[in-house]
């Protein structure tokens, strides 16, 4: 499983620790490990591989992100040269077509895609979404939603 970006402000370090010391992966640690293309960048540009061209247009070396909410997404995504796509609010079955879809584009092109599933995912349905063949499961939980430790400190006076 990775963690997301969100994290308590001041404690990223410390959160994203915690999710390697856990057995868990960094999805990145700043804006500039990778670039993100979201949904409003994606309308803004009007479509995926406009928003796409436009990012590596002004980063030619750094890895390119793009989140989809469709099938027909993932597939501009994959052709304009993603390197890793984010299933965005997917269906476990879209899921299952999302791979299938992209292995397919691997098998005709030899260029493999990265896929992550993210969207309100859980560590309850991780096993299901794994299931899938995508290669990451973002979970927002791992860092933004964490359990604290209550740690109490009472006084006794002894006898």
């Amino acid at each position: 499983m990775r963690d997301t970006r969100k994290t308590t402000p001041g404690l990223r370090f410390l959160e994203k620790y915690a999710v390697r010391c856990g057995g868990g992966v960094n999805h990145r640690m700043a804006l500039s490990d990778a670039a993100l293309v979201k949904d409003n960048h994606v309308l803004a540009a009007g479509g995926v591989a406009q928003a796409f061209a436009a990012v590596r247009a002004l980063a030619a070396t750094i890895p390119v992100e793009i989140e989809v909410d469709s099938l027909d997404d993932l597939a501009e995504a994959m052709h304009a040269g993603a390197d890793l796509i984010l299933l965005d609010n997917f269906s476990v079955e879209q899921m299952r077509e999302g791979v299938a879809a992209m292995r397919e584009y691997e098998r005709s092109t030899g260029r493999r895609v990265l896929l992550e599933a993210s969207g309100g995912l859980t560590i309850e349905v991780a096993r299901s979404v794994a299931e899938t063949g995508v290669d990451y499961i973002a979970v927002g939980g791992l860092t933004h939603s964490a359990p604290v430790l209550d740690i109490g400190l009472d006084l006794r006076t002894v006898s």
